[in-house]
């Protein structure tokens, strides 16, 4: 989250001063969310912001999902990687948060590119499936309420070019992932995502060990290409 794991603050301060390239608004947007409660920690680290770009366009992603807007900081980052002519749909339980990012959208001129579905994440994937059919999207982003996260893999894997990218934050989720003491709804539902990400077969996958553990999957090519 707010914090690189398991990297001392002087390590993590040369990151940030050798790779970061976090402009005005961005840096406006996240000083403005760091002032809300528990608005450092829910927010992505700027780094992973930046790293999301980069795999956007690497993709090249037309069209990306967003599974958890909160202010809409790694909204922003996705949005301004989109190929040409591309859109970005982002859901969250509430537009209380993404309210505030919109402003930003607009000033970074990406809110023409970025359509924010309000409501359950479950019902609303649902209904993207039912509008779109499966194989929609070329990049997902996974930031929303842990213990959902099997479920949101799963729908976004149907939703998922064959060539698609997923990307799912907090998967080390403060260290709790191996704490025994840790047995609340959350972390129980981030070790069950691990583990059926891990073991699945139709999937290449990489656990990356920066902000509060990133995790990267592919789907494997079909048989032949």
């Amino acid at each position: 989250m707010a914090n690189q794991v398991g990297l001392p603050a002087a390590l993590s301060e040369y990151i940030r001063e050798f790779s970061l390239r976090e402009d005005a608004v961005l840096r406006q947007l996240r000083e403005t969310t760091a002032e809300l409660p528990a608005g450092t920690a829910m927010q992505v680290m700027p780094e992973e912001g930046q790293l999301l770009t980069l795999l956007a366009g690497l993709t090249p992603a037309k069209r990306i999902l967003e599974i958890g807007t909160f202010t809409g900081y790694s909204t922003l980052c996705l949005a301004r990687a989109l190929a040409p002519g591309g859109q970005l749909v982002t859901c969250d339980i509430t537009d209380r948060w993404a309210g505030i990012g919109a402003d930003y959208w607009a000033r970074a001129g990406v809110e023409g590119r970025i359509d924010l579905r309000v409501g359950d994440a479950a019902d609303t994937l649902k209904a993207i499936l039912a509008e779109e059919g499966p194989g929609t999207f070329d990049f997902v982003f996974i930031d929303a309420d842990k213990q959902g996260y099997p479920h949101y893999y799963e729908m976004a894997l149907t939703l998922l070019g064959d060539r698609g990218l997923i990307v799912v934050d907090n998967t080390l989720f403060f260290g709790k992932v191996v704490d025994p003491e840790a047995r609340d709804v959350d972390t129980a539902g981030i070790r069950a995502f691990n583990k059926l990400v891990h073991d699945d077969p139709r999937v290449e996958m990489s656990l990356i060990p920066m902000a509060d553990g990133i995790t990267l999957i592919r789907k494997k090519s079909p048989a032949g290409e």
